[in-house]
Formats: C-alpha cells, structure tokens, sequence
C-alpha cells in the first residue's frame, strides 16, 4: 500500500472532512468528454446514436447548491457519477475538493470518495430489518476504511436529533412515513463528514409538499455543514432555489 493511500485510509477512518484547498473551488471540471461504448450490434446505419457528454470547463464554489437539470436520459445521473469517481472520463480533467480524480488510480479515488462525498438516492434505499441509528451507520459496515466507533454512533444520533428524528431512533424504516425515511437517508449521507453531496433524483416521485420538505432539507444540512450540493432534478419548479443550475441536455453532442 502506498503512503498516499495509507494517508487516504487514515483520513477516511477518522470520519472527518479535511480543509478546502487554498483558494481552490470544490469542483473544477475542464475539456470533460465521455462515452458510453455502443455495443456492436446497434452500430452502423441506423443504430442507436452514441451517448456522449462534453463539458470544456464549469467550476463550483465551496458551499454552493448546485441544480443539474433536464429531460431523462440526458446525462444527469451519468455527470454525478463522473463527480464521484464511479465513472472515468475519455479526455478532461474532474477536480473535487483539490483531487483530480482522473490522476488518481483506482484505490485512492475510493478512498477519497468515502472521506468527501455523501450520497442521496431517488429511493432512498434503507435496510428494512435495521433501525434508524443503524441505517445512519450502514457505510461503516460497507467500508473497512471507517471505523465504528463510540464518536460514529454519537454523530448518527446527533444527526438524526439534528434532522427532527429524537426519539425514532430504534424505529424500522416501515415504522416511519415517506419524509422520516429520507431524513434518515440525509443523515447517512452525512455521518462520514463529507464535504460535497450528491443527490440523485431524491425529489422524484414525491408530492409537491414532499418534495419541497426534502429540498428544505438537503438546504439546511447543506447550510449548517457546510457542504457543497450537486443535485439531480427534472422539477423545474425547484431551480429557484439553487445558487447555480446546468443544463445537461445542452452538453450532448453527436458523433
């Protein structure tokens, strides 16, 4: 293991986020292209047309909400997963908090995953046979570089208290309404002290009193963390509310 990792590990295991890089944004994206292989069977005259993203440069300010928006199918889901590491760009640079994940081998961009980003799904995927507490604690069980610990359970608990969920703390997520669930969602998606958030879709689906509670949310944890926040949305009626949107629709380009 290198030195750099072990650094990654040591950090990811303290469950706590390092300082922004000195005058550096949260996320700096330039000559961005990716490509999902076509497959051979849909090539040629009149196949599918390849899928492709192309973003010369967009930069994101520490702290700020940021909306990506578009018809389904565009490359939302695609760019939050190139943020994450989870997907590899052809050509570009992708910088999070100060780390091109594109120079990072394998290892250390997971590692840097789990110690900077938190994630929220559109289903908000709870395990049904773990109570609140334990579902906050779900990616130190998934993760060998966090470490379970008496200060991890406390920050669960605070978070859920944090988040208008005292005293459910013991609740199977079938014991808890729609809202209560995503809540419980945001604060496991905060518990390993991330600096940037990822949310993908999670107002789908929702009324529009829902999805104006989860949006108020994701603002205040935003707000009181001091996180970044990308998000996933094809509500227009939200974009008001973010301090940047992108339209993913116009970064497509044809073959």
């Amino acid at each position: 293991m290198s030195a750099l990792d072990t650094r990654e590990r040591a950090i990811a295991a303290s469950g706590a986020s390092t300082a922004p890089p000195n005058g550096r944004p949260a996320i700096v994206v330039s000559g961005l292209r990716f490509a999902y292989p076509t497959p051979r069977h849909e090539a040629g005259a009149g196949g599918a047309a390849p899928f492709h993203l192309a973003l010369d440069h967009w930069q994101v300010e520490h702290g700020a909400r940021v909306a990506l928006h578009g018809p389904s199918g565009c490359g939302k889901s695609t760019l939050l997963a190139l943020l994450a590491g989870v997907l590899r760009p052809s050509a570009g640079s992708i910088e999070v908090e100060g780390r091109d994940l594109t120079r990072l081998p394998d290892d250390a961009v997971r590692a840097h995953r789990i110690r900077t980003i938190g994630f929220v799904f559109q289903d908000f995927p709870l395990v049904e046979y773990l109570d609140s507490v334990e579902n906050v604690l779900f990616p130190y069980r998934l993760n060998q570089a966090l470490r379970l610990d008496a200060d991890a359970r406390g920050r669960a608990r605070a978070l859920l208290d944090r988040l208008g969920l005292a005293g459910k703390e013991r609740r199977l997520p079938r014991e808890l309404s729609v809202g209560e669930r995503q809540r419980v969602a945001i604060a496991r998606a905060l518990v390993t002290g991330p600096r940037l958030l990822l949310a993908d879709e999670p107002t789908a689906g929702l009324d529009p009193e829902q999805s104006l509670a989860v949006m108020q949310q994701l603002e205040t944890a935003s707000r009181d963390h001091g996180l970044t926040l990308v998000m996933v949305t094809h509500d227009r009626s939200l974009l008001g509310r973010f301090d940047q949107t992108l339209a993913v629709a116009d970064l497509a380009r044809a073959d």
